[in-house]
């Protein structure tokens, strides 16, 4: 028997040899994930719905399994710049971006040039809550009601100030349905985030300001700003004493901000299921889900299917909003 091997032979089995230990050694990179820190991209500044809901969820894995990590605020043009270095960072695992409604679903209509396409550079981890939009006013401003910014901004066409937190945000969007369904017209003063936004709010710098419940409920409830409606099609579990849109006369309206986790584009699917078990079982736990609540967000969890099939379908249902307001980012 001739045993002999050919060099062609000793070729192919070298190159098996090559792709079997390359393999071995990506499988037992998955499998030993995270062996690094974690950076979670945060697009807005520090202090606003998005930046606390994951910063809670963030160290609730930190405490259970000992992960470390790292939020990386990165604010600026409506959340895209954040969510485009996400995006653009490696598929590894160890980038990923607390994304949500504006930057993910409304950018793509309300921005002519977005540096990212979100259902082919991001893949999807798992969502963690939503929200209803607020309009709140200083607690010294004389609207007690809806009703009475409607009557005022009527009377005076452009003189009622309303802030929120960025061109392209749900808020954005809510407050010029807002506008539209009430027949009134409110002078924009749109931020760059929360954080000044909410102090030239309770120091009546603007008239009204409109953004998501967990940005919001600590200054209502220390009766620092006073909550006049929510966004949703029902009331807030957290704020159960603040009317909603319809309940103002306005039927039908309604504008819900949800929030998940995305990584890079062709992250591996063992460390994405990785992920979205550990942030799954994060949230289901009493204290998580307690915290979440407390700042303003309904918990909402489930697989990578869902949080994509949602991403899928909300992108032209919000696109058709952004067109039937007008609203621009100028």
């Amino acid at each position: 028997m001739n045993t002999r091997i050919t060099a062609g032979r000793r070729t192919a089995i070298a190159a098996a040899l090559v792709f079997s230990a390359l393999l071995s050694g990506a499988v037992h990179a998955e499998a030993a994930y995270p062996s690094k820190p974690i950076r979670l991209i945060v697009p807005f500044p520090p202090g606003g719905g998005t930046d606390l809901l994951a910063r809670t969820v963030a160290q609730k894995l930190t405490e259970t399994l000992k992960w470390t990590i790292i939020i990386d605020n990165r604010p600026g043009a409506g959340g895209n710049l954040g969510v485009d270095t996400a995006a653009k960072s490696p598929a590894d695992g160890y980038t990923l971006v607390m994304g949500q409604t504006s930057n993910l679903a409304i950018n793509p209509t309300l921005y002519p040039k977005l540096p990212y396409n979100p259902l082919k550079d991001l893949t999807p981890v798992v969502l963690v809550a939503n929200s209803p939009i607020v309009i709140a006013v200083p607690e010294s401003s004389p609207y007690k009601t809806f009703a009475q910014v409607v009557a005022a901004a009527k009377g005076k066409p452009k003189t009622v100030t309303l802030g929120y937190p960025g061109n392209g945000t749900v808020a954005h969007l809510a407050a010029e349905q807002a506008e539209n369904t009430a027949g009134i017209e409110l002078q924009h003063v749109p931020y760059k985030g929360a954080a000044q936004a909410l102090t030239d709010l309770m120091s009546a710098q603007i008239d009204l300001y409109a953004s998501s419940v967990p940005t919001l409920i600590g200054q209502v409830r220390n009766q620092k700003v006073r909550a006049l409606v929510v966004t949703s099609a029902k009331r807030s579990e957290q704020l159960p004493e603040v009317p909603t849109m319809a309940e103002s006369g306005y039927k039908g309206f309604e504008a819900v901000t949800w929030f998940g986790i995305l990584a890079p584009a062709g992250t591996p699917a063992a460390i994405v299921k990785t992920l979205n078990t550990e942030f799954n079982k994060a949230m289901q736990l009493p204290d998580v889900a307690a915290k979440l609540k407390s700042d303003g967000g309904d918990v909402m969890g489930g697989s990578v299917e869902t949080f994509a099939a949602l991403l899928k379908s909300e992108i032209p249902r919000w696109g058709k909003i952004v067109k039937d307001s007008g609203a621009t980012i100028d």
